[in-house]
C-alpha cells in the first residue's frame, strides 16, 4: 500500500521514500509513500523526478500507486522532487472549480456535474441546457469576491455515515476525505488544493458551449488568468494599431469599417451582376445559332470557381434558346444552364457525363454542376456537350 502524502500536504515539494516494487524494466517505480498526485478526479497527474529521472505519468492502481519514469533506477531510496509550478497551477484551477461551482449553486441553484483540468484551459459542465451570460459573468464577480475574502479551505476526514451539507453526495464508505470552502463550500476531493482562497488567484470565465443537455464553463484561475488576460491585451493592442485607434475604440471602428466593406461588398455584387447581364447578352448576340437553332456558349478559365461563370451563364440563358457551358481546368468542373425552351434539362443531361467520367454534382433543369477527375475528363464531357 502507498501512503498517499499529498492528502495531507498539497504544498509539499520534496520527500524521501523507498522503493517497494519494480515493473517495466525498473522504468516502472511503487513507492512506500509519495507526494505525487496520479491522474483522478479530472486533475493530471504531478509531473518531477525521482534520483534525477524525470516522471513522466502517475498512475493510481488502487493499493498502490504507480510512477512511470524516463530511465531505471537501481537504488531502493528514492529522492522525490515534485515540479512545483505545475502542482500550483493545479491547485490553483482545482480550488477555482470547487469556488465557481459553489457560487453557482449558491446564486441560482445550478449544479456541477463534471470537471476537467486541462494543460491551458479548464473546464466546468453545469446541469442546465442554457444560461444567461449575465449570470455568468455575475458568478465570475462573486467568485473573484471570495478570493479577495481570502477564506480558509480545509481538509477534513469524517465518517461517510455521519457527513452531512455535502454539495455533492459521495456513494463512498469509511472515511471520507472533505475539502471546504469557508462558509460556502463542502464536497468529498481527494485532489491538490491551496489553503486559502486568496491564493487561487484572479478568476476569468472565457467561453460557454452547449454540450447536450449542459452548458460546459471554460475558465481559468491564478497565473493562467493573467497569462491569459495579457495575451488577450497585446492582440487587442495590436487590433488596434491596424485601425490607429485606443484599445477602447477599437470594437466601435471595427465595427463601422466592417460596416463600410460589407456595403462596399454589396455594391460589388451588384456591379458584377449588371455586368454579368451585360455580358450575357453580349455573349449571346455573337453566339450564332446551330442547325437546331440553339445558341451554345463554351467559356473556360483555367483556374477558380464555378461560381465565377454562375452569373454569366444565368444571363445567358435567360435568352431564347440558350445553352451555356462553363470549364474550369483545375481544379477540373464543368457547368452546364439551359434556358426553359431549349430543350435541354441540364441535370439530367450533365449528371450521367459525371458519372461516366468519375466525377460527381447535381443540379435542377436549368443549371447544373460537378466536377471530375481531370482536365481531360472535363474537355470530354464539354466535347459530347458542344456535339449534342
Amino acid at each position: 500500500m502507498t501512503e498517499r502524502l499529498y492528502y495531507h500536504d498539497s504544498y509539499l515539494r520534496e520527500f524521501r521514500a523507498r522503493v517497494l516494487d519494480r515493473a517495466d524494466g525498473g522504468a516502472k517505480l511503487y513507492l512506500d509513500r509519495t507526494a505525487f498526485y496520479p491522474t483522478s478526479g479530472g486533475q493530471p497527474h504531478d509531473i518531477g523526478s525521482i534520483n534525477g529521472a524525470a516522471v513522466v505519468d502517475v498512475i493510481d492502481e488502487g493499493e498502490r500507486i504507480a510512477h512511470q519514469i524516463s530511465a531505471p533506477i537501481d537504488s531502493n531510496e528514492a529522492d522525490c522532487v515534485i515540479d512545483w509550478a505545475r502542482r500550483l497551477d493545479h491547485m490553483q484551477q482545482h480550488s477555482g472549480q470547487h469556488l465557481l461551482s459553489a457560487v453557482f449553486i449558491e446564486q441560482f441553484g445550478i449544479e456541477t456535474c463534471s470537471f476537467h483540468l486541462g494543460e491551458e484551459i479548464s473546464t466546468l459542465d453545469l446541469e442546465t441546457p442554457s444560461i444567461d451570460l449575465e449570470k455568468v459573468m455575475a458568478a465570475e464577480r462573486r467568485a473573484n469576491e471570495a478570493v479577495a475574502e481570502n477564506r480558509p479551505i480545509l481538509v477534513t476526514y469524517e465518517s461517510a455515515g455521519a457527513v452531512a451539507d455535502l454539495r455533492k453526495p459521495s456513494d463512498r464508505d469509511g472515511t471520507l476525505r472533505i475539502v471546504s470552502i469557508q462558509g460556502l463550500d463542502r464536497i468529498a476531493c481527494g485532489g491538490t488544493h491551496v489553503r486559502l482562497t486568496g491564493e487561487i488567484g484572479p478568476i476569468l470565465i472565457r467561453r460557454l458551449e452547449k454540450i447536450r443537455n449542459t452548458m460546459r464553463v471554460e475558465f481559468l484561475c491564478g497565473g493562467r488568468s493573467i497569462r491569459r488576460a495579457r495575451a488577450d491585451y497585446n492582440a487587442l493592442t495590436r487590433i488596434a494599431q491596424t485601425f490607429s485607434t485606443s484599445v477602447d475604440e477599437t470594437p466601435q471602428v471595427a465595427a463601422a469599417q466592417f460596416e463600410t466593406v460589407r456595403e462596399g461588398d454589396r455594391l460589388r455584387r451588384k456591379l458584377e451582376g449588371e455586368l454579368a447581364r451585360y455580358q450575357g447578352r453580349e455573349l449571346y448576340d455573337a453566339t450564332a445559332p446551330d442547325a437546331n437553332g440553339l445558341r451554345r456558349a463554351v467559356r473556360r478559365l483555367p483556374k477558380g470557381t464555378l461560381d465565377e461563370l454562375r452569373p454569366l451563364a444565368q444571363s445567358f440563358t435567360t435568352q431564347p434558346r440558350a445553352v451555356f457551358i462553363g470549364v474550369i481546368e483545375q481544379p477540373p468542373s464543368v457547368l452546364l444552364a439551359a434556358s426553359p425552351d431549349s430543350g435541354i434539362d441540364a441535370g439530367k443531361t450533365l449528371q450521367p457525363l459525371l458519372a461516366q467520367a468519375g466525377g460527381r454534382g447535381g443540379g435542377n433543369a436549368r443549371m447544373a454542376q460537378g466536377s471530375v477527375p481531370s482536365t481531360e475528363a472535363a474537355s470530354g464531357i464539354v466535347e459530347t456537350l458542344t456535339k449534342s
